[in-house]
């Protein structure tokens, strides 16, 4: 039994429209919710409170676009159960602002180095400039003045972070805009930069807020001691394997969707499902799915760039975002990423186990696509290539055939069935 609000919150994102399964629907986006369920072991009571189930985390269409529900299981006895849904999209919003603005004024006391104030017009150049922003950039004061704040204070290529005209445009649509990522200085020094956009509208026209130009404040911040930058690892990891968690991976990914459509560069995503999962959960206790979890994050990780986001999206799946690669590209690197798994040896118990991974890979290639839908064609991929044996790479249009993995004496490697 559905009541009517709840049918308008799962009908649009359930396979094909159809809704007679709660956990069918929600499985892709919170498959944890059965497990939640399989663990609780009193007869009645709350199983879950305000779970929250990113469903599109950082905006289907838009960062102004974002669906995060939110689930409260009871359970009434050992056949019945009650689900409370509710949409809590707009709150998520407002808490990540208010994190972002935590995390600016926590470091006011704590391993600043120092920051620059900068004067933008409305047209985004430099109308004012201080002397600590020369400091900073390595640029005199005379020499920014008239300049683009990107000809001086450019993200580095390939990075999440957000362009000057970009953060004007958030600012300009939300008050003010924070961001922070590395960055470079004339002589070419790499800093932890922390950057506050914030739009200054003196001007009001027919009661229309009309924007007259903009302060940028810089910051060089120590990274690695503050207590602000142990939070936001606390709310942008995974607390079990120390990669991407999901709600920080879809900022990221909708942070580049939007850059692809400035820039035109493909955006390309590879899912990842460890084969048989549960079968090494059932053997060797959840502290060997652990170990299995934390071994494959860790060596993903080191073969890939260092702008490649890694991030665990739920349970066994991972997911790769690899900026301006192609699908040609993306499969390769999925493949190197299979060949290296299936390689790797897993010390669990008194055994030596080799484990493998399925691969789903997808590209957005135009700004008229949307996360939800390149994700959705990436996980068909990695339901066929589950349905196709396990230990493949499966794309969207083609397929790159993988030799088998061999020994140093030329004898392939045995994988498990797992």
């Amino acid at each position: 039994m559905v009541n009517p609000m709840a049918m308008k919150l799962l009908l649009p994102i359930a396979a094909g429209g159809i809704v007679t399964n709660l956990f069918d629907v929600l499985f892709r986006y919170s498959n944890e919710l059965r497990t939640i369920v399989d663990r609780f072991t009193p007869s009645q009571g709350n199983m879950c409170e305000n779970h929250r189930i990113f469903v599109h985390a950082a905006g289907k269409n838009g960062v102004v676009d974002p669906l995060v529900l939110a689930c409260t299981l009871v359970k009434l006895n050992d056949c019945r159960m009650v689900a409370a849904l509710s949409d809590v999209s707009q709150q998520v919003v407002q808490e990540r602002r208010l994190r972002q603005a935590e995390t600016w004024f926590a470091t006011l006391l704590d391993n600043v180095n120092d920051f620059a104030v900068i004067s933008l017009d409305r047209h985004g150049n430099i109308d004012g400039v201080n002397a600590a922003a020369a400091v900073l950039t390595g640029f005199s004061q005379n020499a920014m003045i008239g300049q683009s704040l990107d000809d001086f204070d450019p993200p580095e290529r390939g990075s999440a972070s957000y362009t000057a005209l970009e953060q004007m445009a958030i600012a300009q649509r939300d008050g003010w805009h924070l961001d922070e990522g590395w960055r470079q200085r004339d002589d070419g020094q790499r800093y932890w930069c922390q950057r506050l956009v914030a739009a200054r509208s003196e001007d009001v026209v027919a009661s229309t807020r009309v924007i007259s130009g903009y302060t940028v404040v810089l910051r060089d911040v120590t990274r690695g001691e503050s207590d602000s930058t142990k939070l936001k690892e606390l709310l942008t990891t995974d607390h079990l394997t120390g990669a991407c968690n999901r709600a920080h991976f879809f900022d990221l990914a909708e942070r580049q969707r939007l850059r692809l459509s400035l820039q035109g560069q493909p955006l390309a995503f590879v899912l990842i499902d460890i084969d048989h999962f549960k079968d090494i959960n059932d053997q060797y206790g959840h502290a060997g799915g652990d170990l299995a979890l934390q071994s494959v994050t860790n060596l993903c990780r080191t073969l890939l760039r260092t702008n490649d986001i890694f991030a665990r999206i739920g349970g066994e799946e991972f997911v790769v975002l690899l900026p301006a690669i192609d699908l040609e590209a993306a499969i390769a690197t999925a493949e190197r990423l299979r060949i290296a798994i299936a390689a790797m040896p897993l010390h669990l118990a008194d055994d030596v186990v080799h484990i493998t991974a399925s691969f789903g890979c997808a590209v957005l290639s135009n700004s008229a696509e949307t996360l939800g839908g390149v994700l959705e064609v990436a996980d068909q991929c990695l339901y066929a290539a589950k349905h196709g044996g396990r230990n493949r790479v499966e794309p969207a249009s083609i397929f790159v055939e993988c030799p088998a993995l061999e020994d140093s004496n030329g004898v392939q490697i045995p994988l498990a069935k797992l």
